[in-house]
């Protein structure tokens, strides 16, 4: 038992534990993975478990891989272990039982993109303003009732007949139709189809759960109701589970995740072991005692507080720019001056709360020529060449996917119109089959457009030969000839432009990834890498090797590490954003992202912020974010933070003195200055009739308290985020966080 020597007691104490359920509750850094895989090898080695009987899931394909390879470094190669994210591990139960579920084993499964194009087909078909229901939002409730098991019957049956939510149930179920029309899946059937199988089926169900006998949830925090389902019905048999997550870390509530499953885990499994892994091992000690001085305010954690036996580090720097080009120009300068001290660009991470932030930093860190890397903006994998070529190794591997060759049927161009198109899909509806069925009858063919009848012919020719082979042929074979014969590299080449130039060495890139698959499993098939692929996630792109600083979205941090970060915008209305006023637990979630982009720093963190910021193409004064306010200012060094009047009559706060209206009486909003020398505020005020609205309504502000919900006449409704003297803070709807004269403002309590 030499390789659990390394582990510290706890870890060990997690490591070694074999029957009932087990709770470990992993703060950041404080080595949950080095834990999960030595109770795995432990299991295996000192218990003499078959690694048959054990799974474990997790959320990222990368996360899954770098658990596989530590277990495989200490158990040895060759294991049949499942070690595989949620929908991998569904996929496999789903290819195996295809038929239970209603489905063929060759199945595809239809990735985001696919998804609008069958869902924006729906409204089109069914005369619906796509204005008014948008594809992204009519998904977003798809999604969501997948999540939690509503189908469109139950959907129906919980919001009524109302005309809103008629045309998304119509929908809902147009779309169900097509995914089942053409043996396809999305990502959330992927699970919610699995625990249907599984609790439809009690012999199938009782196979999996005599083979799984010890089960492993990594990131627990992060699971949703039909993630939970999934683990609950596999459990019930032995009740050897096992979870690892962190409550602090629960920032996906927003795409379904449900704290409660972490924080009830010993209500839904009786006589649970808890263990608290509380020693961190990623950053300076400074980082983890400020990170715990904000998360500490929220309530609806389990207590723990992370420690480190590194040396305290150097405080947390913060600086208060003048603009948010001021603050993007800071960061770019101290990049540029540590990277002098031997730091790396890849060392470096700026983390911000939206994407619309990013555009400032790449055009100063651009001035400077410093490489950077933006991990949030379209993947490789959405390109339109490589999402075509996808299209025909889709068609190959099922061809009943009308979705892929009605995007392929045309590309290149085979003198295919929409109208004739629309009569094909027509008569394939009308025969009760596949556009590729169809379009196997030579009469049906040689009715097309004349310019059109050859290159259909070989087309269906080219596909039909590679789908009767494809277990016959390598991936890479299969992708050559499709590439060639389909006359799709050719027409690329033909074009002779840069873009198109461009197109082909993304298609020559396509064929290193099949051959980086190919290098590990020598029999990969193609549906095998179909699989991988569609379930990559954009994390699963990050490449730590590249010399690039990465700008990337917080949530999109989580699981990642950086001995420099920066977070930028820390104002309320942004960071927190101001949508988390509205929502009871909203504050708590984003005091949750604060503290998991805190916890990526190793050795260096930077906070900023602006006095006014120009975001979405309106410009306001920011007050500074209340986590700034939460922080233990004993550990920050730089501009002052403010803080309201003391007692004394002084102002309190760090007193590094970038501002020096801070110890002459900065206003009591957060910027520098008295109220009377904001002339924009009072330009507003004027305007709005001194007292009354432009309607002559008068202001109704004395009685607010925070919290509130009001109705502006201009800014139409929002809520109250805070009262300070004679000034109110509003989040509106319209127009975002805006800061009003209580006792003139138009305003009036809802």
């Amino acid at each position: 038992m030499d390789y659990l020597e390394k582990l510290n007691p706890q870890q060990r104490d997690a490591a070694v534990h074999k029957e009932g359920p087990l709770l470990i509750l992993a703060g950041a850094g404080s080595g949950k993975t080095s834990t999960m895989t030595h109770r795995i090898a432990y299991l295996i080695k000192e218990e003499g478990i078959a690694p048959y009987h054990i799974l474990a899931v997790t959320f990222t394909n990368k996360a899954a891989k770098e658990m596989r390879d530590r277990v495989e470094d200490l158990i040895g190669e060759g294991t049949n272990m499942w070690i595989l994210t949620f929908h991998s591990a569904c996929l496999r139960i789903l290819r195996k039982n295809a038929e239970f579920a209603g489905y063929n084993k060759d199945f595809v499964v239809y990735d985001p993109t696919d998804q609008k194009v069958v869902i924006k087909n729906c409204i089109k078909e069914q005369n619906v303003d796509e204005k008014k229901y948008p594809p992204n939002y009519v998904l977003s409730i798809i999604s969501d009732c997948k999540e939690k098991a509503i189908s469109p019957a139950k959907y129906a049956q919980i919001n009524g007949v109302d005309f809103k939510s008629k045309i998304i149930l119509d929908l809902y179920t147009a779309y169900e139709a097509v995914l089942k029309k053409n043996n396809a899946m999305d990502f959330d059937d992927l699970i919610l189809r699995t625990v249907q199988l599984l609790e439809k089926n009690e012999d199938v169900l009782a196979y999996y759960q005599d083979k799984f006998k010890y089960i492993m949830v990594d990131e627990y925090q992060d699971t949703n109701f039909i993630q939970y389902r999934f683990i609950k019905l596999l459990a019930e048999a032995h009740n050897n589970i096992c979870v690892v997550g962190d409550d602090d870390q629960c920032i996906y509530q927003w795409r379904g995740a449900d704290i409660k499953n972490i924080l009830d885990f010993e209500k839904d499994f009786k006589n649970t072991k808890v263990i608290k892994l509380e020693q961190n091992y990623r950053s300076h000690a400074n980082i983890l005692d400020a990170a715990h001085s904000v998360i500490e305010k929220n309530k609806g954690r389990k207590h723990k507080k992370l420690w480190t036996d590194k040396e305290k580090g150097e405080k947390i720097k913060y600086y208060r720019a003048d603009n948010e080009k001021d603050e993007a120009r800071y960061i770019a300068q101290e990049i540029d001056r540590l990277h002098s001290k031997e730091l790396k660009y890849s060392d470096f991470a700026v983390l911000y709360r939206t994407n619309a932030q990013s555009r400032t930093f790449e055009e100063a860190l651009s001035v400077r020529e410093v490489p950077y890397r933006v991990l949030g903006g379209n993947r490789y994998y959405d390109r339109k060449e490589i999402k075509d070529i996808m299209a025909y190794m889709r068609l190959v591997q099922n061809t009943a996917d009308d979705l892929s060759l009605t995007r392929i049927i045309n590309e290149p161009k085979r003198g295919i119109g929409d109208k004739t198109l629309e009569k094909l899909k027509a008569l394939a509806s009308v025969r009760n089959e596949s556009l590729f069925e169809s379009l196997t009858d030579d009469e049906i063919v040689e009715g097309l457009p004349s310019k059109a009848v050859d290159s259909i012919k070989e087309m269906i020719t080219v596909l039909s030969q590679y789908s009767q082979e494809k277990d016959n042929l390598k991936v890479s074979d299969i992708y050559d000839g499709l590439l060639v014969r389909t006359g799709y590299l050719k027409n690329l080449e033909l074009q002779n432009t840069v873009e198109a130039e461009g197109r082909i060495e993304n298609l020559l890139e396509f064929k290193s990834v099949i051959y980086d698959y190919e290098k590990d499993n020598l029999q990969l098939t193609l549906s095998e890498f179909m699989e991988k692929v569609a379930l990559m996630s954009e994390i699963d792109n990050h490449d730590a090797e590249e010399n690039a600083v990465v700008l990337m979205t917080l949530h999109s941090a989580k699981g990642l590490e950086f001995p420099v970060v920066f977070i930028p915008g820390m104002e309320d209305g942004l960071f927190p954003g101001w949508r988390a006023f509205e929502k009871a637990d909203g504050i708590e979630e984003e005091r949750r992202l604060c503290y998991v982009g805190m916890t990526r720093a190793m050795q260096r963190l930077y906070l900023t912020s602006a006095d006014v910021r120009t975001l979405y193409g309106k410009t306001d004064y920011t007050k500074e974010s209340m986590f700034l306010r939460e922080l233990d200012k004993s550990l920050i060094d730089g501009d002052a933070i403010y803080e309201k009047k003391s007692s004394t009559g002084g102002y309190s706060g760090t007193d590094m003195g970038r501002n020096p209206g801070w110890s002459q009486g900065g206003g009591n909003d957060g910027y520098s200055g008295s109220e009377i020398f904001r002339p924009f505020d009072q330009l507003k005020y004027i305007k709005q009739g001194q007292g009354t609205g432009a309607s002559g309504s008068k202001a109704g502000g004395s009685d607010l308290k925070e919290g509130d919900k009001v109705s502006h006449n201009k800014f139409g409704e929002g809520l109250v985020l805070s009262m300070e003297g004679s000034t109110v803070t509003i989040a509106f709807d319209s127009v975002g966080v805006k800061k009003l004269a209580k006792d003139i403002a138009p305003i009036k309590k809802i």
